[in-house]
């Protein structure tokens, strides 16, 4: 098993695992450059070929790894293939903006408990990829974002922290949505670095 080794002299190296337009990889990635986030972007881990985080990344200079899982016979190996990269980066913590595949035990015991997600709803409730949409149409008064680390389930990683958001009367589903994604987008980067202050703590107590 991998061991992460941190002090407060070495940044610890982030990687970033997305599928689609990657609005949550880009706050990261200039909360990073802002010095918000203590830490460098060494990779973003992309498995869409046309996903829109790919220009985002070429714009703010991060380097990308395009891994198909149609290229591979199994899960195992396309995750080891994610493996390798990683490795090749000295990645030490994982970061899900978006990525839309559950996360398998090849990377899960490769990095225990340090694979971070984002979720807009207030999980344990509406899990998976509808949750906005699913506590609209139910009638929900208020939903949130949740950051959690990532186990074997769905959404069903311990809690790192929630925000809850009202849901206004006669509110349509865009606008909510629009709502959710700015708080995301503050939520994740103040989250992350929490989480790396407690990881180089941890460390520095040993």
């Amino acid at each position: 098993m991998r061991r992460l080794c941190l002090n407060k002299e070495k940044n610890i190296k982030i990687a970033i695992f997305a599928s689609g337009s990657g609005t949550n990889f880009e706050a990261v990635a200039q909360a990073v450059k802002q010095g918000k986030i203590k830490g460098n972007l060494e990779l973003l881990v992309c498995d869409n070929a046309e996903a829109y985080a790919l220009k985002r990344a070429e714009k703010l200079k991060v380097p990308t790894a395009v891994i198909l899982p149609k290229s591979f016979i199994s899960k195992k190996e396309f995750e080891l293939k994610i493996l390798e990269q990683l490795r090749a980066h000295s990645i030490d913590l994982i970061v899900l903006a978006g990525y839309m595949r559950i996360v398998g035990d090849t990377l899960l015991e490769a990095y225990p408990e340090k694979i971070l997600n984002i979720h807009p709803s207030l999980l344990p409730a509406y899990p998976g990829k509808q949750g906005i949409k699913d506590a609209y149409n139910d009638g929900e008064i208020e939903t949130g974002v949740t950051v959690h680390l990532v186990d074997q389930g769905i959404d069903t990683g311990p809690i790192l922290a929630q925000e809850r958001i009202r849901i206004e009367p006669e509110e349509i589903l865009n606008s909510l949505e629009e709502r959710i994604h700015r708080v995301e987008h503050k939520l994740y980067p103040a989250v992350i670095q929490q989480y790396i202050e407690k990881l180089q703590k941890e460390q520095i107590d040993k």
